[in-house]
């Protein structure tokens, strides 16, 4: 828990930001560059499948930028940045092991699934696979962890903005708020996805800078390095030192939790059953250009790590004892504290409207997702049924509304936390790897029955939340710090998840052989016979190219940092 000289709203005066006219020139700029995307993207609804997925019209370029842009929220810099600062070099195994696998995994192997069995959603994939119970557990648990996440960028936006710039903390949120829920009203999936795009770029904008007069800062990387030895250790610049069993390392954990707690059970389950970035794929124009889109992302997400990590890493080796009472500074201000430094005006207004997008990218893709999910999966099937589409676009636009207000009011939840990764990386724990864990036993094990969905689903779940909030946070089981724990819990919720659904599976009924059709790996569907698009059968195209590509170039990016 924080106290109250760690609260992020005492650093306020103290990382004011130098911004003048020419910045909020940038910022205004781009604000209404945000709304005539929305507009624009309005002329384009004009059924439900268009509001919630793009009508599936969208090429691989698009959707595979979109796809990496909702990841890249400000919680993903500001975050990536803290764990830098916090524990070294170890973070890049959240990108090369930790994504990277987990990506080209969801591409080769369960986009057929997905895009192939055209459904909208990823819950609405558990009801074909399995039963109600397990659906409609799914979209709620999957809604829920929406809100949530929604709520820690509105909230980490509140924080940085009145931080750098002054404004309090509720115009900041309304003010974000509003703008996401204008463009996603407007134009539905599509207003999204190209403001993602857009947003994109724009981020990357604002972290090259960042990154680059960091690094002369210190005199480069060899001067970086060599200041982090002196006060932080060998083990902080590398990536797997220290990490043997038994061993102590900054992370607190061994290359055994990190590659099977962050590296599969994690990291698997995010990428392939988070909707916030899987309804990107779904949003594509054909199979293979779903199957790409995650593929695209990979290789922008290979190399994003060194434009977060290294501030991280450069705040650390600027202010002794960063992140300590002692210093005056969180994790988190490793970012905000390099913009203050380093930046002259114009391009900081150009960093500061780079984290707004990256804010509102975060949000927005939470919150489509979540109405999308809310929509179909909840209201459509089990409260107002069999009504006109039109009537799910209007009702689509309204629980918008709602999932914007609903994240003003879990915002503040993020605040116990002054390393907002470690309180993503919790909630991913509780609710993307139990449903990762029902969705690979499911997709590659035919015995499994439409009662075992529902059962794993929730002791998954629940285990995750009692091994963090009753064993670790209670002192009953000894884990050097909180990603630690998440490790554990992912690993523990997943392991509990798997042997429930093969317990129940040996007591109850299988699903008929041919319901289970291109939902069970070794089958097929219509949908997964639909041959490539002219020119996606081109070889730099093919889908296991670019796959296996990202793979060995991930692989060779730890070289540098094993010695």
């Amino acid at each position: 828990m924080q106290t109250p000289t760690e609260s992020p709203t005492y650093l306020a005066a103290q990382l004011r930001l130098p911004t003048n006219w020419l910045d909020y020139t940038i910022l205004a700029i781009y604000f209404v560059v945000v709304l005539g995307i929305g507009f624009a993207a309005r002329r384009s609804v004009k059924t439900s499948l268009d509001f919630f997925l793009s009508g599936r019209s969208l090429p691989a370029w698009i959707t595979g930028l979109a796809f990496i842009s909702a990841n890249l929220a400000a919680t993903e810099i500001l975050g990536m940045a803290a764990n830098s600062a916090q524990y070294g070099a170890y973070t890049v195994h959240w990108y090369w092991v930790g994504a990277i696998p987990a990506m080209v995994f969801l591409g080769l192997v369960m986009m057929p699934f997905y895009y192939g069995s055209k459904v909208r959603s990823v819950p609405e994939f558990l009801l074909l696979r399995f039963d109600r119970a397990a659906h409609l557990l799914s979209s709620i648990l999957f809604a829920f962890a929406a809100i949530l996440i929604a709520g820690v960028n509105l909230y980490a936006l509140a924080i940085v903005v009145q931080a750098l710039l002054g404004w309090p903390q509720w115009v900041a949120i309304v003010v974000a708020g509003a703008f996401v829920l204008a463009y996603i009203t407007l134009g539905g999936l599509s207003s999204a996805i190209y403001n993602e795009v857009l947003q994109f770029f724009v981020i990357l904008a604002a972290l090259i800078p960042i990154t680059s007069l960091g690094l002369k800062k210190v005199g480069g990387w060899g001067g970086l390095t060599d200041k982090l030895t002196a006060t932080h250790g060998g083990n902080f610049t590398t990536a797997w030192g220290g990490t043997g069993i038994g061993s102590t390392n900054p992370l607190g954990a061994n290359w055994l939790t990190i590659v099977l707690g962050l590296g599969f059970v994690l990291s698997f389950g995010y990428w392939t059953t988070n909707f916030a970035e899987v309804q990107r794929a779904l949003s594509a124009k054909n199979l293979s250009a779903g199957q790409r889109t995650p593929l695209i992302a990979a290789y922008p997400k290979i190399f994003i790590v060194f434009l977060v990590m290294i501030p991280g890493l450069v705040a650390a080796a600027l202010i002794p004892n960063f992140g300590s009472a002692a210093s005056g500074y969180q994790y988190n201000d490793a970012i905000p504290y390099l913009m203050q430094e380093l930046l002259p005006n114009g391009v900081l207004g150009i960093a500061v409207t780079g984290l707004l997008a990256a804010f509102m990218a975060g949000m927005a893709a939470n919150v489509s997702s979540f109405n999308t999910v809310f929509t179909n999966d909840i209201w459509a099937k089990y409260v107002v049924r069999g009504r006109e589409d039109a009537y799910y676009v209007r009702f689509g636009r309204l629980i918008t509304a709602v999932g914007v207000a609903a994240s003003v009011g879990t915002a503040f939840l993020a605040s116990s936390f002054s390393n907002i990764m470690s309180y993503l990386q919790t909630l991913f724990s509780f609710f993307n790897v139990p449903m990762f864990v029902v969705f690979i036993v499911g997709m590659f094990w035919k015995r499994a029955s439409a009662k075992s969905g529902f059962w794993g689903l929730l002791a998954g779940t629940v285990t995750a939340m009692v091994n963090y909030f009753i064993l670790y946070k209670k002192g009953i089981i000894s884990i050097p710090t909180d990603q630690g724990a998440n490790f554990v819990s992912a690993i523990a919720g997943f392991v509990a998840g798997a042997v429930v659904m093969v317990a129940v599976s040996l007591f109850t009924e299988p699903k008929p052989a041919e319901q289970l059709q291109g939902l069970v790996y070794g089958t097929r569907s219509p949908g997964m016979s639909e041959p490539p698009a002219a020119g996606d059968d081109a070889w730099y195209r093919r889908p296991a190219l670019l796959g296996w590509g990202a793979v060995v170039l991930a692989a060779a990016c730890y070289i540098p940092f094993s010695f």
